[in-house]
């Protein structure tokens, strides 16, 4: 964009993130990936363990079962098993952690999808911006 006269700056580089490397922004893909893991992962529990068989139900169930992991683990230890494979932290952009209550505005917000597809020019998702977090690189 800096030929029309307006220079942005990298991804991040507004939140106080490094451009590349550890601690730096999360790409699109990655995340994405993450996701993919994540709620593959669901499908599989609540598959095999809840439906005993795929129906109708179980993509409700698979839902529930990511709304649960990942409330308890990015309000814990600031990652689902997805982000983790992958080398993606959810951080709080003050205080570095993300305590519960953010975690909550966050994983209630990610499963409602439309916050997480209106994306800003970091390319942070609603729910982030609402809870104020962002998911960085490892």
């Amino acid at each position: 964009m800096e030929e029309a006269g307006a220079d942005f700056g990298y991804r991040g580089e507004q939140l106080g993130l490094p451009e590349d490397g550890p601690g730096s922004l999360a790409r699109p893909g990655r995340r994405l990936g993450a996701l993919a893991v994540d709620w593959g992962l669901c499908l599989l529990i609540a598959y095999g363990l809840i439906t005993d068989g795929y129906g109708q139900a179980t993509s409700n169930w698979a839902l529930l079962v990511f709304f649960v992991m990942s409330l308890l683990t990015v309000g814990t230890i600031g990652f689902t098993p997805g982000k983790r494979l992958l080398g993606l932290r959810v951080v709080a952009l003050d205080t570095g952690t993300v305590h519960p209550g953010r975690a909550l505005v966050r994983t209630v917000l990610l499963c409602l999808a439309v916050p997480a597809l209106v994306w800003d020019r970091d390319g942070r998702g609603l729910h982030d911006r609402l809870a104020r977090t962002v998911e960085v690189r490892i």
